[in-house]
């Protein structure tokens, strides 16, 4: 962890021009995913266990939100309910209004693990939502070719997942959870896995993506370079139980370069992080995810 308390750096509350005009459109926007009251409750050898306590959270249209925080904070448990493969003991999550019950089409998911089907090409795996849903072998295959082709794959559709590299594989399910044009695409660390150099192209080529695809992102991560360099808000969960702790308006504008790395708006945006997540102290619990930023 770097050591950022020796640098003379802004607050990070403190936003350029054109992050904090963003931050005020992105307020104005639709809400896509709003998250009342949630809690998650698990059965203990001792009693009962709270992996979640009572989150409440809003994501906008288009708006690109990270969700970290220490290791058992609940994160990954929060995205399963979100896709529908888990559920709350209490709460509401509702997608443009409607209640989340199971999975559905209207969310896209993307794993850590390299979750391709290793029988079928790639262009095979990206069509296999869309046949799924019923959508003719040739039209099917003109929509996969064409998220191929977004994610720059288009060259290797007829590969097998095990002649790709990790991060190609990565870009592989990407365009899998986004053929079927979900509302929210759901992304559980999805670079973990890869390379510090593969990583940090990943998170360039993600935000080329989003940026041409009419989707709204919610990503877990551990990772605080990560989280501030990909997202316009950046949700701090802590720990035992997991319940939020603070919500930033990242004060970057865009695009986004890998300039910004050494700004002081980022490093002021990371050392707030580190404090939030790595100190001993017990942050207090925030009542709501829609905290106000100088920005607004």
């Amino acid at each position: 962890m770097a050591n950022l308390d020796i640098l003379d750096l802004p607050s990070y509350l403190d936003h350029t021009p054109e992050s904090g005009a963003r931050v005020r459109e992105l307020k104005q926007r639709p809400v896509v995913l709003e998250i009342d009251q949630l809690s998650r409750e698990f059965a203990g050898p001792t009693g009962r266990l709270v992996a979640l306590d009572e989150i409440s959270c809003q994501v906008r249209h288009r708006e690109f939100v990270s969700v970290i925080g220490p290791s058992g904070c609940g994160k990954s448990t929060l995205i399963r309910i979100l896709a529908g493969l888990d559920y709350p003991s209490s709460g509401s999550v509702r997608l443009d209004g409607k209640p989340i019950v199971g999975f559905g089409s209207d969310r896209g998911m993307v794993f850590q693990g390299y979750t391709l089907f290793p029988w079928l090409t790639v262009k095979k795996n990206v069509m296999f939502g869309l046949r799924m849903k019923g959508t003719g072998s040739r039209q099917a295959e003109a929509q996969a070719r064409e998220w191929l082709k977004i994610v720059g794959l288009l060259d290797f559709e007829n590969a097998y997942p095990n002649q790709l590299s990790g991060g190609m594989k990565q870009r592989v399910a990407i365009a899998r959870a986004l053929a079927n044009e979900p509302r929210i695409l759901l992304m559980d660390e999805p670079f973990g896995a890869l390379d510090a150099q593969t990583r940090g192209s990943m998170q360039s080529h993600l935000l080329k993506v989003w940026d041409s695809v009419d989707v709204t992102v919610l990503f877990i991560t551990h990772d605080l370079d990560e989280a501030t360099f990909l997202s316009d808000r950046i949700v701090v969960l802590g720990a035992n139980p997991g319940r939020i702790v603070e919500v930033i308006d990242v004060p970057l504008p865009r695009p986004r370069s890998p300039e910004l790395f050494m700004s002081g708006h980022f490093l002021a945006t990371k050392k707030r992080l580190e404090h939030l997540i790595y100190n001993h102290e017990t942050p207090m619990k925030h009542p709501s995810a829609n905290l106000h930023s100088r920005a607004a």
